[in-house]
């Protein structure tokens, strides 16, 4: 029998790495494996490293588990998934979240709808990219056959930060990047419900950062 352990996260066999992935995602799978339970397909958007697609492909084996990430970004991606095996984990494929509507690259030129995708999930993306950026995330989620939008990050509440870590946080995205920053939960949220999605839940997660879960309304 194949050994389907998620594979531990090393700084050191030379693939690109996320310290933050590797601390976030047991926190995050034990909520994915009940709010993916009747999933099929996921799409994730905003890959990175690819820690989060092979840990958490490994632990699902019930479903499909399709990472993607920005073309000029898609080399670091594709690295760690080359060195992953797991039948459930496609292709790494390019997706420009502003170009609307949605299509996954190469390999092929498929709609994300076409890929049996009824998940969408990002984590620590919505406060990296442009506030455009995020709207064109919304809409473009709207626009697939997916039933439910998972998103995992720092977010303020009532305008106000959760945490002075947040703050200290926030201040150093937006020093690197003016267009950066923590969003307002409210905010995401309305653009959410614009897309027909409710939200189901809003989970407190480690670090100050959370979950939210939104199923089509």
């Amino acid at each position: 029998m194949t050994d389907r352990r998620p594979p531990e996260a090393s700084a050191d066999d030379g693939l690109p790495f996320s310290q933050a992935a590797a601390n976030n995602r047991g926190p995050i799978l034990a909520e994915l494996r009940r709010l993916l339970a009747e999933a099929r397909g996921v799409l994730e958007v905003g890959s990175g490293t690819g820690q989060h697609a092979l840990y958490f492909a490994a632990a699902l084996g019930h479903l499909r588990w399709q990472p993607s990430e920005h073309p000029e970004a898609l080399i670091m991606l594709q690295a760690r998934c080359r060195a992953g095996t797991l039948p459930n984990l496609a292709a790494p494929r390019a997706l420009n979240i502003d170009v609307q509507p949605w299509e996954i690259g190469e390999p092929g030129r498929e709609m994300a709808g076409e890929l049996g995708i009824d998940t969408i999930y990002t984590a620590n993306t919505l406060h990296i990219v442009a506030p455009a950026s995020v709207e064109a995330f919304f809409a473009g989620s709207a626009a697939t056959c997916a039933k439910q939008l998972i998103v995992y990050g720092p977010f303020n509440y009532n305008g106000a930060y959760t945490s002075e870590s947040n703050e200290r946080f926030d201040a150093w995205l937006r020093e690197r990047d003016s267009r950066s920053g923590i969003r307002d939960f409210e905010w995401v949220q309305d653009l959410a419900a614009k897309g027909g999605f409710r939200l189901f839940e809003d989970l407190a997660m480690p670090a100050n950062n959370r979950l939210l879960c939104w199923r089509r309304a």
